[in-house]
């Protein structure tokens, strides 16, 4: 869905300094509230980590539990299996920025993935897979899921906010190509005159620079519903006539992301009990002027596609309610399952990162999928699990990897 955001939640975090504070409650009526259930996690292996590094690689690695050991039920794993499925060709055909894999090594489990039976899922992983920490394991969950908001297909009264494909002139970069030492790093920008330069900003773009660049592929109804839906990433536009139209991400400017949240906060614009996603959005509304020039300080900008399936992750592959999750693909290879246990039971379990976030850095950072629906948005919304994670990864990469250590140091790929 995206290479976007970090869910609903993204704007949660942005309300406090770090990750750590004070997250939204659901952006939906009380009716809809989902019941916390309480879990306890699972310690993380006891394991010296290298603070600071830019790759899983590099981070320091540990074995895990046997998956045998984990509290993985059946269902469970019969739901990862199938998004896992799904995963298997991206995960032997590209490039894994982690360092931690390479294509071949996912060949044996997806070649048996494909004869997997009914009932033999949980087995499925226990034969195929080990489990690994990546750097203390510590890990924090946050939500997302599929928003709907009013659009149109064509401009009309009351629908005049462009929602923008691709421009034609933006240009990725892989930096790797230039210099090994940039191995993972892309930007976006475009060509003027001679020279690359970064792309137009949210507030350039809205005062019209995309004009003659790029194909408007449908029209919101309202600007501050489609800030949040970028913020989201994909979601459906309710047309007037009844009828859905998907949107999913297509690209995005290349600037960085800013919550805006932070900045409200800090500027005591968000009265105590404000601090909600209705309470933003409320302000907002009520300050058009000074909320138009807030969530341009968010310089980023998504741009769309029309999309006649499910949601997409950032493989190009759908995602799964339930079972997909954004991870960065610094530290987790995008396609690998991983067990989260969690202090939440809805978020602990396997899930199968298939999907990024512009929210979501780290190791052990995850943004979980929940669908549409009011009960997704209150899940999502309300989404705020820590506990351990243990990546999943064919049997025998950690051998092969501790084989290639450096100098004693954390394992790396060639």
């Amino acid at each position: 869905m995206r290479a976007r955001r970090g869910g609903i939640v993204a704007l949660a975090l942005s309300l406090s300094a770090c990750g750590g504070g004070a997250l939204l409650p659901p952006a939906v009526p009380s009716s809809h509230a989902v019941p916390l259930v309480p879990a306890t996690p699972l310690p993380p292996v006891a394991a010296v980590t290298v603070p600071g590094t830019a790759t899983a690689a590099k981070a320091g690695l540990v074995a895990g539990p046997p998956i045998a050991s984990l509290p993985l039920s059946e269902t469970r794993a019969a739901l990862a299996l199938a998004a896992f499925r799904i995963s298997c060709t991206a995960l032997q055909s590209r490039v894994d920025p982690s360092g931690l894999t390479r294509g071949s090594d996912w060949q044996p489990a997806c070649a048996a993935a494909a004869g997997i039976g009914a009932g033999d899922a949980r087995g499925f992983f226990v034969r195929w897979f080990e489990s690994v920490q990546v750097g203390d394991g510590k890990a924090f969950a946050t939500g997302y899921y599929e928003p709907e908001i009013a659009g149109s297909r064509d401009r009309r009264p009351g629908y005049d906010v462009p929602v923008y494909a691709r421009p034609a002139d933006l240009i990725d970069v892989d930096l790797s190509q230039f210099s090994a030492d940039l191995k993972g790093k892309r930007i976006r920008g475009r060509v003027d005159g001679s020279n690359f330069v970064p792309y137009f900003d949210r507030a350039t773009i809205e005062q019209g620079a995309l004009a003659e660049r790029a194909r408007v592929i449908a029209w919101a109804a309202d600007p501050i519903d489609l800030f949040f839906l970028e913020i989201q990433g994909s979601g459906r536009l309710r047309l007037p006539d009844g009828a859905v139209m998907r949107i999913g991400y297509d690209s995005q400017n290349g600037r960085d992301y800013t919550g805006i949240g932070a900045l409200m906060k800090a500027r005591g614009l968000l009265a105590p009990g404000q601090t909600s996603m209705q309470g933003i959005v409320a302000w907002l509304r009520s300050h058009p002027d000074e909320g138009r020039e807030i969530m341009r300080e968010n310089k980023s900008y998504v741009f769309f596609r029309e999309q006649q399936s499910a949601p997409l992750g950032a493989l190009g592959l759908p995602v799964t309610s339930g079972v997909s999750a954004a991870a960065d693909p610094r530290f987790m290879p995008l396609g690998a399952p991983v067990f989260l246990s969690m202090d939440r039971a809805d978020a602990t379990g396997l899930w199968v990162a298939q999907d990024t976030g512009g929210a979501i850095r780290g190791s052990n950072r995850f943004d979980t999928f929940w669908g549409a629906g009011d009960e997704a948005s209150a899940t999502a919304g309300g989404m705020a699990a820590r506990g351990t994670a243990f990546l999943l990864l064919p049997v025998g990469t950690m051998a092969r990897l501790t084989a290639e250590r450096v100098d004693g140091g954390a394992p790396v790929n060639p």
